[in-house]
């Protein structure tokens, strides 16, 4: 096999396994297992983006969602009380009218999918990098040094009033 049908062939695997991660996210009974299943959803997506060349958003995807957010929902749904019951994700009656809806979205997307054409290039920049992280870590660490540290302190800051005040309730 060439690169080209290895890197198709793992786009399908990563793509059938994002798609079974939401459908697990939305279906699950118990909300603790959606939320585990909304973690692999996003290592999938940064499956995606590594796919893609995008490795710093990849990186950022894991670090952000899957370090952060995940964990704070995941905290949130262990401190009530019936996150462990069967029917703690409970299903939406509107079920019926959401799947004609969702087809036709669905139908939507495809159409228009196929009547586009993209262009990806791959050419280098004017400056010659082509690593986007690499750039990226020559600005945050250049002259937008003084910039990022503060918004650093501002989030610290911000994360330590919070345990204040979860801590007081």
């Amino acid at each position: 096999m060439t690169t080209e049908s290895w890197a198709s062939l793992v786009f399908y695997v990563v793509a059938i396994c994002l798609v079974l991660g939401a459908l697990a996210v939305v279906l699950l009974p118990r909300i603790v297992h959606a939320a585990l299943a909304l973690v692999f959803f996003f290592f999938m997506t940064s499956g995606i983006y590594v796919l893609l060349g995008a490795d710093f958003i990849a990186a950022t995807q894991v670090i952000i969602y899957v370090g952060a957010i995940t964990v704070l929902f995941l905290f949130a749904i262990m401190l009530t009380h019936h996150s462990y019951a069967p029917d703690s994700n409970p299903g939406n009656s509107q079920w019926l009218a959401a799947g004609p809806v969702a087809a036709v979205i669905g139908g939507l997307l495809i159409w228009v999918f196929s009547q586009a054409r993209f262009q990806i290039s791959t050419a280098a920049t004017p400056g010659g990098v082509t690593d986007v992280t690499q750039s990226l870590g020559k600005l945050l660490m250049g002259p937008y040094l003084v910039p990022f540290e503060i918004a650093g302190l501002l989030l610290l800051a911000a994360m330590i009033g919070a345990i204040v005040i979860a801590r007081e309730t």
